[in-house]
């Protein structure tokens, strides 16, 4: 469960990382009668909000789901629109993320993305690097099993090329070749909109992780309720297939 202070009383366990799939930001705005990509547009002023208020909740690293490989299968003009609320918001957060100390970084298959999109993400990485105040990643054109898929193939490339054997193949190498080389595995899972799926989302490194399925929509999901989750999560028992000690 908790950590134990020096007078010997439970303390709740932080949630250093936190990883949140986003869902519900269509259905939002149909049920209001408006285009879905109003409800995306509200997704991403709700985003500030949570990038805002998550250090003050003891988040270090958290990384949210904003467009699957899977996505590429809605309209045109949905994904066109996502593509640019994308770019409006690095251009617009830019300035404000540097000044708060926040790193944003991407992981995702960056090859069909806009080259103006993949200039400004990369251009928005070079100027954070050196923040710590708040890890902020965003996941775009990203799939588990897609990330998976590119880190094995770097690795068989490298045990062709006669660079390693295939007996020194470890999980931790497994690890650095994945689009979260160098990130720490998330704590904690939060989903949207009632849905109880993973849909995809950082399966290798969510083995042991925490998750919290609400029914909120997206555009709906308040910082208050972030700390309730964080709330519940800092009194569970991870013994991560051990057996908790007495």
């Amino acid at each position: 469960m908790g950590t134990t202070d020096s007078t010997g009383s439970k303390q709740p366990r932080p949630a250093e990382h936190v990883a949140i799939i986003m869902d519900g930001n269509g259905r939002w705005a149909t049920q209001k009668g408006w285009p879905r990509l109003v409800g995306h547009r509200r997704g991403a002023e709700r985003v500030k909000e949570i990038v805002r208020c998550a250090p003050d909740l003891g988040i270090r690293w958290l990384t949210v789901y904003a467009f699957s490989t899977e996505n590429w299968k809605r309209s045109t003009e949905e994904v066109l629109g996502l593509m640019s609320i994308f770019a409006r918001y690095i251009e617009r957060e830019a300035d404000r993320l540097a000044a708060e100390g926040v790193r944003m970084r991407f992981i995702g298959d960056r090859s069909r993305l806009d080259p103006k999109l993949q200039r400004l993400m990369k251009g928005i990485e070079e100027r954070t690097e050196g923040f710590t105040r708040l890890n902020f990643t965003v996941a775009i054109n990203y799939g588990g099993r897609d990330e998976i898929l590119r880190a094995t193939r770097a690795i068989a490339a490298k045990v062709a090329a006669g660079e390693i054997a295939p007996e020194e193949v470890t999980e931790a190498m497994i690890s650095a070749h994945l689009d979260t080389g160098g990130i720490p595995d998330p704590d904690l899972v939060i989903r949207t909109s009632g849905e109880t799926r993973t849909s995809n989302f950082l399966q290798w490194q969510t083995a042991y992780a925490e998750y919290e399925f609400t029914p909120t929509l997206w555009p709906d999901f308040t910082p208050e309720e972030l700390a309730s989750i964080l709330a519940r999560f800092g009194n569970r028992d991870r013994r991560f297939g051990g057996v908790a000690s007495a």
